[in-house]
């Protein structure tokens, strides 16, 4: 039998705004930064992939991701999402999400899934 987890109060205000006027890709983000912190990085990385659906060029979102893909051992989709990401952030300028994610891509490709 598969048991709730404990939500953090957090998730569970966020999640009472789904579907409302503030529904978007912001508030997918905040969920999937919420749930990632909370230690659930498939939950996380669901919600992530809502926010990016809405705006794919959020390089936040992409970098976020990487992580909770990388945390959830899926290393492959975790080195798409960091190569996406560097993509969406050199477009848009954001040199500082480029660096990071070049980083943790690094550290993918080496074998660290600390990302």
């Amino acid at each position: 039998m598969d048991t709730e987890p404990t939500l953090p109060p957090s998730i569970t205000r966020l999640e009472k705004l789904l579907g409302g006027a503030h529904d978007g890709a912001l508030l997918r983000y905040a969920l999937g930064n919420e749930w990632l912190k909370a230690g659930h990085p498939s939950q996380a990385a669901e919600y992530l992939r809502q926010s990016l659906a809405l705006d794919p060029s959020a390089s936040a979102a992409w970098k976020l991701l990487g992580k909770a893909l990388s945390a959830n051992g899926e290393i492959p989709a975790a080195i798409e999402a960091f190569t996406q990401g560097i993509t969406a952030a050199t477009s848009h300028g954001d040199i500082q999400a480029v660096k990071e994610m070049t980083v943790f891509l690094r550290r993918l490709h080496r074998g660290s899934p600390s990302a």
